[in-house]
């Protein structure tokens, strides 16, 4: 066994091995349907990153340990030149493990967001987020309704609310680290180091209704992905995977194909 811990996963298929990672305050569990998909052709991973879903809970959160934990998770399973999708939070690990371990990634696949650095903007949902209280909010029904105040979103909310489960009888808890995301919310929007490039081939996903990726990234994209692509995702926003699956699933299976 490896001494450090291992990301927890669920593991479909057989084939070349696609890794996915999900994004800021989501899990695996998000990916399930076009997991299964998927594993029609490939072996799929649908990983949780640490303080996410079923993984390991640490105080540090950057995406240095991010790729460190992806490295420890392939070498633990002893996969070979994997293919990576990565949602949001899990494209900015991706992009950084692929310029830091190009041998080991084969393809690469974005999921709207670019190389830039964003500034911080989920202040409202760690609001949110913080203020509930599992002694009082002791219900889904009570936590959605102290949420509404701060995140008004209904999709938002229901996004988060996959992250309530039974601790314990009668003890509802967080999937993720809300202590740790809070703290280290600044490295979410971390820009990828200057000058590194990934050469292989790599295709960008954006929403068609998102500003995550725009024109004026283009240039930096082209810049750390000198073999890359852009397509628009129609009819979708920033979960373009949820929003317009169909779509998504017909360009991410002719691109690895």
């Amino acid at each position: 066994m490896s001494k450090n811990p291992i990301l927890h996963s669920t593991i479909k298929g057989e084939g070349i091995s696609l890794l996915i990672l999900h994004g800021y305050f989501g899990m695996s569990d998000n990916w399930k349907t076009l997991g299964n998909q998927f594993s029609e052709e490939f072996e799929v991973h649908l990983i949780d990153q640490r303080n996410h879903g079923r993984s390991f809970h640490e105080d540090t959160f950057d995406y240095a340990v991010l790729v460190e934990d992806l490295f420890n998770y392939i070498k633990y399973h002893q996969l070979e030149q994997v293919y990576i999708i990565g949602h949001s939070m899990g494209g900015k690990t991706a992009m950084l493990f692929a310029v830091m371990y190009p041998e080991l990634v084969e393809k690469l696949i974005i999921v709207d967001i670019s190389p830039r650095e964003y500034q911080p903007h989920h202040n409202a949902i760690l609001a949110g987020l913080n203020s509930i209280n599992f002694s009082v909010d002791n219900s889904r029904a009570k936590v959605d309704k102290k949420l509404t105040d701060l995140i008004p979103e209904l999709g938002v909310r229901q996004f988060l609310l996959k992250n309530v489960y039974w601790k314990e009888k009668g003890q509802l808890a967080f999937r993720f680290n809300l202590k740790a995301l809070t703290e280290n919310n600044s490295e979410i929007g971390e820009a990828l180091p200057p000058f590194t490039i990934y050469e292989k081939t790599t295709l960008f996903l954006k929403g068609e209704n998102s500003e995550y990726i725009t024109e004026k990234e283009e240039a930096i994209i082209s810049a750390h992905f000198t073999n890359s692509k852009i397509i628009e995702i129609k009819n979708a926003g920033h979960w373009l995977h949820a929003e317009n699956p169909t779509q998504f699933y017909r360009e991410v299976s002719d691109f690895l194909r």
